[in-house]
Protein backbone atom coordinates (compact mmCIF):
# COMPACT_ATOMS: atom_id res chain seq x y z
CA UNK A 1 0.00 0.00 0.00
CA UNK A 2 2.76 2.44 0.84
CA UNK A 3 4.53 1.84 -2.43
CA UNK A 4 1.30 2.12 -4.38
CA UNK A 5 0.54 5.53 -2.97
CA UNK A 6 4.05 6.74 -3.72
CA UNK A 7 3.67 5.56 -7.29
CA UNK A 8 0.37 7.41 -7.65
CA UNK A 9 1.99 10.65 -6.58
CA UNK A 10 5.10 10.13 -8.70
CA UNK A 11 3.09 9.35 -11.81
CA UNK A 12 0.76 12.31 -11.37
CA UNK A 13 3.66 14.64 -10.67
CA UNK A 14 5.33 13.63 -13.89
CA UNK A 15 2.26 13.60 -16.09
CA UNK A 16 0.15 16.51 -14.88
CA UNK A 17 0.41 19.99 -16.40
CA UNK A 18 1.49 22.94 -14.27
CA UNK A 19 -2.11 24.09 -13.88
CA UNK A 20 -5.21 21.95 -14.02
CA UNK A 21 -8.86 22.18 -12.97
CA UNK A 22 -9.71 21.35 -9.41
CA UNK A 23 -10.89 17.74 -9.05
CA UNK A 24 -14.44 18.92 -8.37
CA UNK A 25 -14.44 20.70 -11.76
CA UNK A 26 -13.13 17.73 -13.72
CA UNK A 27 -15.48 15.33 -15.45
CA UNK A 28 -14.11 11.89 -14.72
CA UNK A 29 -13.57 9.78 -17.83
CA UNK A 30 -12.93 6.07 -18.27
CA UNK A 31 -11.21 6.40 -21.63
CA UNK A 32 -7.79 7.80 -22.46
CA UNK A 33 -7.89 10.88 -24.73
CA UNK A 34 -4.60 9.78 -26.31
CA UNK A 35 -5.86 6.50 -27.78
CA UNK A 36 -9.53 6.26 -26.80
CA UNK A 37 -8.94 2.97 -24.94
CA UNK A 38 -10.39 1.93 -21.58
CA UNK A 39 -8.34 3.68 -18.90
CA UNK A 40 -8.80 4.32 -15.15
CA UNK A 41 -6.13 7.02 -14.69
CA UNK A 42 -8.58 9.91 -14.36
CA UNK A 43 -10.72 8.08 -11.84
CA UNK A 44 -7.78 6.98 -9.66
CA UNK A 45 -6.06 10.36 -9.69
CA UNK A 46 -9.08 12.49 -8.79
CA UNK A 47 -11.25 10.11 -6.79
CA UNK A 48 -12.50 11.37 -3.40
CA UNK A 49 -13.82 9.37 -0.47
CA UNK A 50 -13.72 5.57 -0.16
CA UNK A 51 -12.27 3.64 -3.08
CA UNK A 52 -13.61 0.04 -3.32
CA UNK A 53 -10.91 -2.47 -4.32
CA UNK A 54 -12.22 -5.97 -5.17
CA UNK A 55 -9.73 -8.88 -5.17
CA UNK A 56 -9.85 -12.32 -6.77
CA UNK A 57 -7.90 -15.00 -4.84
CA UNK A 58 -6.41 -17.88 -6.84
CA UNK A 59 -3.74 -19.21 -4.43
CA UNK A 60 -3.67 -23.06 -4.51
CA UNK A 61 -2.87 -23.24 -0.78
CA UNK A 62 -6.32 -21.90 0.16
CA UNK A 63 -8.36 -22.29 -3.03
CA UNK A 64 -10.34 -19.77 -5.02
CA UNK A 65 -11.89 -16.85 -3.21
CA UNK A 66 -12.65 -13.17 -3.20
CA UNK A 67 -11.98 -10.13 -1.10
CA UNK A 68 -13.10 -6.52 -0.85
CA UNK A 69 -11.19 -3.58 0.54
CA UNK A 70 -11.98 0.10 1.04
CA UNK A 71 -9.19 2.69 0.70
CA UNK A 72 -9.64 6.10 2.29
CA UNK A 73 -7.26 8.80 0.98
CA UNK A 74 -6.44 11.91 2.99
CA UNK A 75 -6.74 13.82 -0.31
CA UNK A 76 -7.02 12.93 -4.00
CA UNK A 77 -3.72 11.73 -5.46
CA UNK A 78 -3.65 14.65 -7.90
CA UNK A 79 -3.95 17.16 -5.04
CA UNK A 80 -1.17 15.39 -3.11
CA UNK A 81 1.09 15.70 -6.16
CA UNK A 82 0.22 19.39 -6.57
CA UNK A 83 1.00 20.05 -2.89
CA UNK A 84 4.34 18.28 -3.30
CA UNK A 85 5.27 20.43 -6.30
CA UNK A 86 4.30 23.59 -4.42
CA UNK A 87 6.40 22.61 -1.40
CA UNK A 88 9.44 21.83 -3.54
CA UNK A 89 10.02 18.58 -1.63
CA UNK A 90 9.17 16.24 -4.49
CA UNK A 91 6.27 13.79 -4.90
CA UNK A 92 4.73 12.48 -1.70
CA UNK A 93 1.77 10.12 -1.43
CA UNK A 94 -1.42 10.97 0.44
CA UNK A 95 -2.03 9.24 3.75
CA UNK A 96 -4.15 6.11 3.34
CA UNK A 97 -6.35 4.01 5.61
CA UNK A 98 -7.51 0.60 4.37
CA UNK A 99 -10.07 -1.86 5.70
CA UNK A 100 -11.10 -5.13 4.12
CA UNK A 101 -11.66 -8.85 4.26
CA UNK A 102 -11.43 -12.01 2.17
CA UNK A 103 -12.88 -15.55 2.07
CA UNK A 104 -11.88 -18.65 0.08
CA UNK A 105 -13.56 -21.91 -0.87
CA UNK A 106 -11.73 -24.02 1.74
CA UNK A 107 -13.04 -21.85 4.60
CA UNK A 108 -10.03 -19.58 5.01
CA UNK A 109 -10.92 -16.01 5.90
CA UNK A 110 -9.19 -12.84 7.05
CA UNK A 111 -10.14 -9.27 7.94
CA UNK A 112 -7.92 -6.35 8.73
CA UNK A 113 -7.20 -2.65 9.06
CA UNK A 114 -4.07 -0.78 7.91
CA UNK A 115 -2.78 2.79 7.83
CA UNK A 116 0.06 4.41 5.88
CA UNK A 117 1.37 7.90 6.74
CA UNK A 118 4.22 10.09 5.52
CA UNK A 119 5.84 13.28 6.77
CA UNK A 120 8.25 15.89 5.44
CA UNK A 121 7.90 15.22 1.73
CA UNK A 122 7.98 11.41 2.11
CA UNK A 123 11.18 11.45 4.17
CA UNK A 124 9.44 9.49 6.94
CA UNK A 125 7.09 6.58 6.32
CA UNK A 126 4.90 4.79 8.85
CA UNK A 127 2.96 1.58 8.19
CA UNK A 128 0.74 -0.14 10.73
CA UNK A 129 -1.70 -3.03 10.32
CA UNK A 130 -3.79 -5.41 12.38
CA UNK A 131 -5.66 -8.46 11.09
CA UNK A 132 -7.62 -11.49 12.24
CA UNK A 133 -6.84 -14.70 10.33
CA UNK A 134 -8.45 -18.16 10.20
CA UNK A 135 -6.58 -20.25 7.62
CA UNK A 136 -7.09 -23.86 6.53
CA UNK A 137 -3.68 -25.09 5.39
CA UNK A 138 -1.56 -28.18 4.74
CA UNK A 139 1.81 -29.02 6.30
CA UNK A 140 4.09 -31.32 4.28
CA UNK A 141 7.25 -31.53 6.40
CA UNK A 142 9.55 -34.55 6.42
CA UNK A 143 7.04 -37.01 4.96
CA UNK A 144 6.24 -34.76 1.98
CA UNK A 145 2.56 -35.55 2.56
CA UNK A 146 -0.20 -33.00 3.27
CA UNK A 147 -1.42 -32.90 6.86
CA UNK A 148 -4.34 -30.50 7.27
CA UNK A 149 -4.22 -27.93 10.04
CA UNK A 150 -6.05 -24.79 11.10
CA UNK A 151 -4.12 -21.63 11.90
CA UNK A 152 -6.00 -18.92 13.78
CA UNK A 153 -4.69 -15.73 15.25
CA UNK A 154 -4.32 -11.98 15.42
CA UNK A 155 -1.53 -10.36 13.43
CA UNK A 156 0.06 -6.96 14.07
CA UNK A 157 2.83 -5.08 12.21
CA UNK A 158 4.43 -1.72 12.96
CA UNK A 159 7.08 -0.16 10.71
CA UNK A 160 8.82 3.22 10.54
CA UNK A 161 11.29 4.02 7.75
CA UNK A 162 13.53 7.05 7.20
CA UNK A 163 14.98 8.10 3.87
CA UNK A 164 18.76 8.50 3.99
CA UNK A 165 19.46 12.02 2.73
CA UNK A 166 18.31 12.46 -0.87
CA UNK A 167 19.12 8.85 -1.77
CA UNK A 168 16.88 5.96 -2.76
CA UNK A 169 17.59 4.16 0.52
CA UNK A 170 15.15 3.76 3.42
CA UNK A 171 16.10 2.31 6.82
CA UNK A 172 14.09 1.66 9.95
CA UNK A 173 12.64 -0.76 12.51
CA UNK A 174 9.87 -3.28 11.94
CA UNK A 175 7.92 -5.11 14.65
CA UNK A 176 5.70 -8.15 13.97
CA UNK A 177 3.40 -9.87 16.47
CA UNK A 178 1.23 -12.95 15.87
CA UNK A 179 -0.86 -14.53 18.63
CA UNK A 180 -1.76 -17.89 17.12
CA UNK A 181 -3.38 -21.27 17.64
CA UNK A 182 -2.34 -24.11 15.31
CA UNK A 183 -4.41 -27.32 15.37
CA UNK A 184 -3.87 -30.41 13.24
CA UNK A 185 -7.18 -31.90 12.15
CA UNK A 186 -6.21 -35.60 12.12
CA UNK A 187 -3.08 -37.46 13.10
CA UNK A 188 -0.84 -34.44 13.43
CA UNK A 189 2.78 -34.34 12.26
CA UNK A 190 4.90 -36.73 14.28
CA UNK A 191 8.21 -35.31 13.08
CA UNK A 192 7.41 -32.06 14.91
CA UNK A 193 7.23 -33.81 18.28
CA UNK A 194 5.14 -32.16 20.99
CA UNK A 195 4.48 -28.44 20.69
CA UNK A 196 2.15 -25.92 22.23
CA UNK A 197 -0.88 -25.30 20.06
CA UNK A 198 -1.05 -21.72 21.29
CA UNK A 199 2.08 -19.73 20.47
CA UNK A 200 3.03 -16.09 20.18
CA UNK A 201 5.54 -14.63 17.76
CA UNK A 202 6.95 -11.28 18.78
CA UNK A 203 9.91 -10.21 16.67
CA UNK A 204 11.65 -6.93 16.08
CA UNK A 205 14.43 -5.97 13.76
CA UNK A 206 15.83 -3.73 11.07
CA UNK A 207 14.71 -3.21 7.48
CA UNK A 208 16.81 -1.68 4.70
CA UNK A 209 15.09 -0.84 1.38
CA UNK A 210 16.48 0.38 -1.94
CA UNK A 211 14.21 1.38 -4.82
CA UNK A 212 15.20 2.83 -8.20
CA UNK A 213 12.27 1.46 -10.25
CA UNK A 214 10.82 3.78 -12.88
CA UNK A 215 7.34 2.62 -11.85
CA UNK A 216 6.42 0.69 -8.77
CA UNK A 217 3.53 -1.21 -10.36
CA UNK A 218 4.96 -2.32 -13.69
CA UNK A 219 8.65 -1.42 -13.98
CA UNK A 220 10.61 -1.27 -17.22
CA UNK A 221 13.95 -0.52 -15.58
CA UNK A 222 15.49 -0.17 -12.14
CA UNK A 223 16.10 -2.18 -8.97
CA UNK A 224 14.17 -2.99 -5.83
CA UNK A 225 15.98 -4.66 -2.91
CA UNK A 226 15.18 -5.32 0.73
CA UNK A 227 17.29 -6.67 3.58
CA UNK A 228 15.62 -7.70 6.83
CA UNK A 229 16.97 -9.10 10.09
CA UNK A 230 14.40 -9.95 12.78
CA UNK A 231 14.75 -11.51 16.22
CA UNK A 232 11.97 -13.16 18.22
CA UNK A 233 12.51 -12.95 21.96
CA UNK A 234 10.45 -13.20 25.15
CA UNK A 235 11.01 -9.50 25.80
CA UNK A 236 9.22 -8.76 22.52
CA UNK A 237 6.23 -10.96 23.40
CA UNK A 238 7.40 -14.23 21.81
CA UNK A 239 6.98 -17.66 23.38
CA UNK A 240 9.94 -18.95 21.33
CA UNK A 241 13.32 -17.49 20.50
CA UNK A 242 14.45 -17.55 16.88
CA UNK A 243 16.03 -15.40 14.18
CA UNK A 244 14.96 -14.62 10.59
CA UNK A 245 17.22 -13.18 7.90
CA UNK A 246 15.69 -12.30 4.53
CA UNK A 247 17.18 -10.71 1.43
CA UNK A 248 15.41 -10.18 -1.89
CA UNK A 249 16.15 -8.22 -4.99
CA UNK A 250 14.51 -7.60 -8.37
CA UNK A 251 15.87 -5.85 -11.41
CA UNK A 252 14.34 -4.94 -14.76
CA UNK A 253 16.62 -4.48 -17.77
CA UNK A 254 15.42 -3.11 -21.15
CA UNK A 255 17.19 -5.33 -23.69
CA UNK A 256 15.34 -3.77 -26.64
CA UNK A 257 12.72 -1.07 -27.14
CA UNK A 258 9.84 -3.47 -26.43
CA UNK A 259 11.64 -6.27 -24.53
CA UNK A 260 12.16 -6.14 -20.75
CA UNK A 261 14.23 -8.76 -18.92
CA UNK A 262 13.34 -9.25 -15.25
CA UNK A 263 15.54 -11.05 -12.72
CA UNK A 264 14.62 -12.06 -9.17
CA UNK A 265 16.68 -13.51 -6.30
CA UNK A 266 15.13 -14.29 -2.91
CA UNK A 267 16.76 -15.87 0.16
CA UNK A 268 15.17 -16.65 3.52
CA UNK A 269 17.14 -18.08 6.45
CA UNK A 270 16.12 -18.95 10.01
CA UNK A 271 17.66 -20.31 13.19
CA UNK A 272 16.36 -21.23 16.61
CA UNK A 273 12.93 -22.53 17.63
CA UNK A 274 10.85 -21.39 14.66
CA UNK A 275 7.14 -22.38 14.72
CA UNK A 276 6.52 -24.91 11.93
CA UNK A 277 4.04 -22.66 10.11
CA UNK A 278 6.49 -19.72 10.11
CA UNK A 279 9.39 -21.58 8.46
CA UNK A 280 10.64 -20.22 5.13
CA UNK A 281 9.16 -21.81 1.99
CA UNK A 282 9.71 -21.85 -1.76
CA UNK A 283 7.64 -18.96 -3.19
CA UNK A 284 7.22 -19.29 -6.96
CA UNK A 285 4.31 -18.90 -9.33
CA UNK A 286 2.88 -22.37 -9.94
CA UNK A 287 4.02 -23.71 -6.55
CA UNK A 288 1.57 -23.92 -3.66
CA UNK A 289 2.65 -21.64 -0.82
CA UNK A 290 4.05 -23.71 2.04
CA UNK A 291 4.35 -26.83 -0.15
CA UNK A 292 8.18 -26.89 0.16
CA UNK A 293 9.10 -25.58 3.58
CA UNK A 294 12.16 -25.93 5.82
CA UNK A 295 14.61 -23.94 7.91
CA UNK A 296 15.92 -22.07 4.83
CA UNK A 297 14.67 -21.34 1.32
CA UNK A 298 16.30 -19.88 -1.79
CA UNK A 299 14.63 -18.91 -5.07
CA UNK A 300 15.46 -17.36 -8.44
CA UNK A 301 13.24 -16.33 -11.36
CA UNK A 302 13.72 -15.00 -14.87
CA UNK A 303 10.97 -13.20 -16.77
CA UNK A 304 10.91 -11.82 -20.31
CA UNK A 305 8.22 -9.28 -21.23
CA UNK A 306 7.24 -8.19 -24.73
CA UNK A 307 5.32 -4.93 -24.94
CA UNK A 308 3.30 -5.80 -28.04
CA UNK A 309 1.53 -2.43 -28.02
CA UNK A 310 1.56 0.48 -25.56
CA UNK A 311 -1.42 -1.20 -23.85
CA UNK A 312 -0.83 -4.95 -24.19
CA UNK A 313 2.13 -7.07 -23.02
CA UNK A 314 2.96 -10.76 -23.15
CA UNK A 315 5.42 -12.40 -20.79
CA UNK A 316 7.06 -15.76 -20.11
CA UNK A 317 8.85 -16.82 -16.94
CA UNK A 318 10.62 -19.68 -15.24
CA UNK A 319 11.93 -20.16 -11.74
CA UNK A 320 13.69 -22.57 -9.42
CA UNK A 321 14.04 -22.94 -5.67
CA UNK A 322 14.99 -25.16 -2.73
CA UNK A 323 13.91 -25.51 0.90
CA UNK A 324 16.52 -27.11 3.16
CA UNK A 325 18.29 -27.12 6.51
CA UNK A 326 16.20 -29.23 8.90
CA UNK A 327 14.86 -32.22 7.01
CA UNK A 328 17.43 -32.20 4.21
CA UNK A 329 20.86 -30.76 3.45
CA UNK A 330 21.08 -28.34 0.53
CA UNK A 331 22.48 -31.03 -1.80
CA UNK A 332 19.76 -33.54 -0.84
CA UNK A 333 16.78 -31.17 -0.95
CA UNK A 334 14.49 -31.36 -3.96
CA UNK A 335 15.06 -28.71 -6.62
CA UNK A 336 11.72 -27.17 -7.57
CA UNK A 337 11.06 -25.76 -11.04
CA UNK A 338 8.18 -23.74 -12.41
CA UNK A 339 7.37 -22.28 -15.81
CA UNK A 340 4.56 -20.09 -17.09
CA UNK A 341 3.24 -17.28 -19.24
CA UNK A 342 0.91 -14.34 -18.89
CA UNK A 343 -0.41 -11.07 -20.25
CA UNK A 344 -1.02 -7.53 -18.99
CA UNK A 345 -3.28 -4.64 -20.04
CA UNK A 346 -2.30 -1.07 -19.11
CA UNK A 347 -5.47 -0.05 -17.31
CA UNK A 348 -4.15 3.29 -15.96
CA UNK A 349 -1.54 4.75 -18.32
CA UNK A 350 -0.66 7.85 -16.29
CA UNK A 351 0.05 5.72 -13.23
CA UNK A 352 1.61 2.78 -15.05
CA UNK A 353 -0.92 0.34 -13.57
CA UNK A 354 -1.39 -2.87 -15.57
CA UNK A 355 -3.67 -5.84 -14.83
CA UNK A 356 -3.61 -9.35 -16.20
CA UNK A 357 -3.27 -13.08 -15.62
CA UNK A 358 -0.32 -15.44 -15.14
CA UNK A 359 -0.65 -19.20 -15.75
CA UNK A 360 2.09 -21.39 -14.24
CA UNK A 361 3.07 -25.05 -13.95
CA UNK A 362 5.27 -26.96 -11.53
CA UNK A 363 5.61 -30.68 -10.81
CA UNK A 364 2.11 -32.08 -10.38
CA UNK A 365 0.43 -28.69 -10.21
CA UNK A 366 -1.05 -25.95 -12.37
CA UNK A 367 -2.17 -22.54 -11.13
CA UNK A 368 -3.30 -19.16 -12.40
CA UNK A 369 -3.04 -15.75 -10.75
CA UNK A 370 -4.86 -12.47 -11.18
CA UNK A 371 -2.12 -9.83 -11.17
CA UNK A 372 -1.94 -6.08 -10.69
CA UNK A 373 1.34 -5.05 -12.32
CA UNK A 374 4.41 -7.13 -11.68
CA UNK A 375 4.16 -10.41 -9.79
CA UNK A 376 7.19 -9.29 -7.77
CA UNK A 377 6.32 -6.92 -4.91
Amino acid sequence: MACSAAAFAQAEGAAAPATQPAPSEKKLSFSDPEDGKLDMSDFLLHHKGALPVPTVITEPAVGYGAGLGLLFFSEPVSEAAASARASGKGPAPPNITAIGGAYTENGTWAAGLAHFHTWDGDRYRYLGAIAKVDAQLDYYGLLNQPRAYQLQGVFLVQQFLVRLGDTRWYVGPRYVYFDSTATFKAGGAGELGSFDQSQRIGKGGLVVDYDSRDNIFYPSRGIYAELEAQFARAGLGSTQSFNMYNARGYTWLPVARTLILGLRADTRFSSGDVPFYAQPYVDLRGVQKGRYQDRNAVMAEVELRWDVTPRWSLLGFTGTGKAYGRWHDFSDAATIYSVGAGFRYMIARKLGVAIGVDVAHSKGQNAFYMQVGSAWH
